[in-house]
């Protein structure tokens, strides 16, 4: 599915895009498609036809030109190419263009022609957009901009901004601005931590000592400084890697602020207590920050705590962003806004690098001006799947602290730790200040595969020996098969989805052997899809047995589902999630374990929801089983989809398959649609070609996404290589509106 396309011009979904004029124009030379606008507008209609750009992009451009038309002012033929341009990079994740980027490397910066376009009939000597880019300079492109009533400075309300020598859509320039200053507005206001020596900082260096031992190797225990400089501000950012314990330090910190809260009762007044929501972007993730928060909570040491903290004053109900904002259908406002705020003290949201930035923008916008906001995630992973990095951009100073002499000084007197030094810089910012990274997993042994595979990516520091080890198995939770030349898919996973047994682990784990207990917790060895798929096919329910064992069977279906999953770098082709998906299906199919005869919806398929539905309570992401249950009146078994309830309750929803709208099998799925995530086993399938998407980020991602397990599958080893060497850089203006850049 694709992404959505922010827009400021509702106008785009009202326009005919069905049939355009891809013809090819008459070849000009680029300067005369630079003082020609019908030109240039056939230029850009080839291009569409091309599939170079999206019938948005096109049609965007063509409504400024008729609209500037209209009003007597003929569009610039250079403003109308970089509208084009800037939709089709907001496409892409941008939130704007950058002129000097965009004139100094146009092909990596736009990725066009893309690796899949395609020339139309006759079009083999179409320009392409450095043909026409390389006769532009900044200043030509910022005097056609500055001259054209379509562009402003933000002080008019046009369709495009120009700030600096960054290009916005009008909405998203909005946005980066409702972002900055609502972080600059918590970050100047003092709370009544500021002052060391105050009552609340005593009470809160006495709570922390309580809620933290002292690290047995006498280092920095870097949870306890987070939670002491994000109880400190108004806004705060934890960030850390898988195993870090982002969500026992923000459960250890509700716990320490509301012990401070609590403490403060005055002439017999009613104990205080914060208004604390808790919340994820999407229902998976929202059901794991659900069930780790439970635990977290039930594990902190009340007997030592304040005597005035109760339990229920630290929520573990985790809701999805849009419905704690109030989504309207086929609106992009909320029922919670300025003028409707939120009623919360305190918001916390997990996995934050998922936002994108005109959610956030949301968010600022429904939280009352005195509201806490802590977001929390891991800065590395991959950025949202539309417009902007925010956690990226707000944590990119985040590895060398930039912390102050003043804050120094506070957390040595309310922690007990001294900073490091390399952690202290005279040129740290209000930013730098709100900003605490964990710096140790707890997750992952010393000498776990995945831990090391994992950091190098994250470094760029792929060694040959590292590679060598993965390659020869010395690891035992880390398995690469055939790396050494290009391997053929079908044999190489066939070993990794066919055990049918828990006990059954895949050949190429030799050293995974029997259960083995990592930090204390028992693990099952690596398992595949067969698992899962063989209690589908044991069980002996039918239509006499109540709704509850059907409710017990799915439970365990799903959980059995979640200790493998097929990760995948691309979507299309043999080494992507379509293809991946049909080998996966014609594997079981002829081992009898799933029944194609049935119809598509067999016995066992997995499915992923791909769009928001509120009618069925469905958020984006969730995934569930599909069931053929004997309910009907004659008992005839009918296809039901079994859907974990997002509130960590362990309830099951059944939902007719007839009802759901937007969903796909999920045998494989996008590293994308994984954030949020976490599986037992996971098998990351990189194809035989780098392609722009492998990335750093995505290949971290999709190495993170292991609990216990991991297994790596290249069609060609050198693509884990390449893709490393390739980072996602947005272009954004927000690093700089915050003192960052």
């Amino acid at each position: 599915m694709s992404p959505k396309r922010p827009s400021d011009l509702q106008f785009a979904l009202d326009l005919d895009t069905d049939s355009p004029d891809t013809s090819a124009p008459e070849q000009s030379e680029p300067q005369t498609l630079l003082g020609d606008s019908e030109a240039m507008m056939g230029l850009l209609a080839q291009w569409r036809g091309n599939d170079w750009l999206q019938p948005l992009d096109v049609e965007f451009a063509r409504f400024l030109r008729q609209s500037s038309t209209e009003q007597g002012e003929p569009l610039d033929p250079i403003v109308i190419l970089l509208a084009a341009l800037v939709s089709h990079q907001v496409g892409r994740g941008h939130v704007c263009i950058d002129l000097h980027a965009l004139l100094s490397a146009p092909r990596s910066t736009l990725a066009l022609p893309p690796e899949d376009g395609h020339r139309t009939d006759g079009a083999e000597a179409c320009l392409m957009p450095e043909d026409i880019l390389s006769e532009l300079s900044v200043e030509t492109c910022m005097a056609a901009l500055n001259g054209s009533s379509t562009v402003s400075n933000g002080s008019l309300t046009t369709p495009l901004i120009l700030s600096g020598t960054k290009l916005y859509l009008r909405r998203l320039w909005r946005c980066e601005q409702q972002i900055a200053e609502g972080i600059n507005a918590r970050l100047s206001a003092p709370t009544e931590l500021t002052e060391v020596n105050s009552e609340p900082a005593r009470m809160l260096a006495t709570t922390l000592s309580r809620l933290f031992r002292q690290n047995p190797d006498g280092g920095v225990d870097y949870q306890k400084l987070a939670c002491a400089l994000a109880a400190r501000n108004r806004f705060a950012v934890i960030t850390g890697g898988p195993g870090t314990g982002k969500t026992t330090t923000v459960v250890k910190l509700l716990a320490a602020l509301q012990a401070i809260a609590g403490a403060r009762v005055n002439n017999g007044q009613a104990r205080r207590v914060f208004r604390i929501r808790l919340a994820a972007p999407t229902g998976k993730a929202a059901a794991r920050l659900n069930e780790s928060i439970s635990k977290a909570v039930e594990e902190l040491p009340w007997d030592e705590l304040s005597g005035s903290l109760q339990k229920d004053d630290i929520p573990t109900r985790v809701t999805t962003l849009h419905r704690l904002l109030g989504s309207r259908p086929d609106s992009r406002r909320f029922r919670h806004d300025r003028e409707n705020p939120l009623i919360a003290d305190i918001l916390v949201i997990d996995e934050a690098s998922m936002v994108d930035v005109d959610m956030m923008a949301s968010v600022f916008d429904a939280l009352p001006e005195h509201a806490q906001l802590i977001l929390l995630g891991d800065k590395d992973q991959l950025a949202s799947v539309d417009a902007g990095a925010v956690l990226g951009e707000l944590c990119q100073r985040a590895f060398e602290g930039h912390y102050s002499a003043e804050t120094a000084q506070w957390l040595r007197e309310v922690t007990g730790y001294e900073l490091p030094e390399d952690l202290q810089q005279g040129d740290g910012r209000g930013l730098d200040q709100a900003v605490a990274m964990l710096r140790r997993s707890y997750r992952f042994e010393e000498n776990s595969g995945i831990k090391a595979l994992a950091d190098a990516v994250n470094n760029s520091a792929l060694s040959d020996d590292l590679l060598h080890k993965c390659r020869d198995k010395s690891f035992n939770d880390l398995a690469w098969p055939g790396p050494d030349t290009p391997v053929k898919l079908p044999a190489d996973l066939q070993q990794l989805i066919a055990n049918h047994a828990v006990t059954g682990s895949p050949e190429c784990f030799q050293n995974a052997g029997k259960d083995r207990q990592v930090r204390g917790t028992e693990v099952r060895p690596p398992v595949g899809y067969g698992h899962y798929l063989q209690l589908m096919n044991d069980h002996n329910l039918n239509a006499r047995n109540p709704r509850s064992d059907w409710d017990q069977l799915a439970r365990q279906v799903l959980e059995a589902f979640a200790d493998f999953q097929i990760l995948c770098a691309v979507r299309q082709g043999p080494w992507g999630v379509d293809g991946l998906n049909e080998l996966v299906v014609e594997h079981f199919s002829g081992k009898g374990l799933i029944r194609t005869g049935e119809g598509p919806w067999y016995n066992g398929r997995p499915v992923m929801v791909t769009g928001n539905d509120y009618n069925l309570g469905l958020m984006n992401g969730d995934v569930g089983i599909t069931f053929r249950v004997p309910w009907g009146e004659d008992a005839k078994p009918m296809p039901m989809v079994a859907f974990p309830a997002s509130d960590g309750s362990g309830e099951i929803r059944w939902i007719s398959s007839s009802r759901l709208q937007q969903f796909e099998t999920v045998f494989a799925m996008t590293v994308h649609k994984s954030q949020g995530s976490e599986f037992t086993h996971t098998c990351l399938v990189l194809p035989d070609r780098l392609s722009p998407v492998m990335t750093r980020e995505l290949v971290y991602t999709g190495i993170t996404r292991a609990k216990h397990w991991f297994s790596l599958i290249t069609g060609d080893p050198r693509v884990l290589r390449d893709s490393v060497q390739q980072r996602v850089v947005r272009a954004s203006g927000l690093a700089g509106l915050l003192g960052q850049d």
